[in-house]
């Protein structure tokens, strides 16, 4: 009992740490300025898609895309029932120009309790890191259950966001996480009606199993750029740079590399 209890402490406190050394995009699950005051059902649907060029200097690594869904299924008003899909696609050019060689997928369900300040989930998600055009016999993937805890602040016009989160592995193939921990931070700023800056810090944080022969990874991401807002929707344009662990799914090495891109957003 005392082992994955400290290992949670050193994975909750390595993801406090990475986001205060990124010290601030969308998360991927907000919290809500206004909740509703009544039950609804599909109160809320959000659709996110984004390609970013990766400056790094290997044919594997050159595009980094995703299309991501989150909506509630139901608010009963003292929380929700979320769910988020989320595909991501890295695209090199060792075979072809654009060549979608792994793809990484998130399914997640999640129910919350507000509380005056906070909003806490209990959480179980599903990742599957997949190869395109390569040998690859291994299943990697792992299941999370956990908790997550969103905040929503404003100072004048700005915007803050922050979500924490943790949870244990409860199930996993090839990889060697034990518990997994994430910090978000996201500062969004106005102009005007249609113009404004974000600016967004991540980090992450694996523990791993003692026999891995490896300490614990931290990774992290930091993005800047300009909100461009239309009557249907959100773009951004942003640059920045990121430290993901394990970045090849078969090869456990971290990866750095610089992002620039573009984000479309449904608000």
């Amino acid at each position: 009992m005392g082992q994955p209890v400290a290992a949670l402490r050193r994975a909750l406190a390595g993801t406090v740490g990475v986001m205060l050394f990124c010290a601030a995009t969308a998360l991927a699950q907000e919290p809500l300025p206004n909740p509703p005051t009544t039950p609804e059902f599909m109160s809320r649907f959000d659709f996110r898609m984004w390609a970013a060029a990766l400056s790094y200097d290997d044919p594997r690594f050159v595009w980094d895309t995703h299309w991501a869904g989150d909506f509630d299924l139901v608010d009963y008003v003292y929380g929700r029932a979320t769910f988020v899909a989320d595909y991501e696609a890295l695209l090199g050019n060792e075979y072809r120009p654009f060549d979608p060689y792994q793809s990484n997928y998130l399914l997640e369900a999640a129910g919350s309790i507000r509380f005056p300040r906070v909003e806490m989930f209990v959480v179980l998600n599903h990742v599957s890191r997949h190869l395109g055009d390569r040998p690859k016999r291994l299943g990697v993937a792992w299941n999370m259950l956990g908790a997550r805890f969103l905040h929503h602040a404003e100072a004048g016009s700005t915007t803050i966001d922050v979500a924490l989160e943790g949870g244990r592995v409860v199930a996993r193939a090839f990889v060697d996480y034990t518990w997994l921990g994430e910090a978000n931070l996201l500062l969004r700023h106005p102009f005007n009606a249609n113009v404004g800056a974000f600016a967004h810090a991540t980090g992450q944080v694996f523990a791993v199993d003692e026999v891995a022969m490896r300490g614990t990874q931290a990774g992290g991401r930091i993005e800047a750029g300009i909100r461009l807002k239309g009557r249907g929707g959100v773009m951004e344009i942003f640059g920045g740079y990121e430290k993901r662990v394990d970045a090849y799914p078969l090869d456990r090495v971290p990866q750095r590399w610089g992002v620039a891109g573009v984000r479309l957003l449904s608000r």
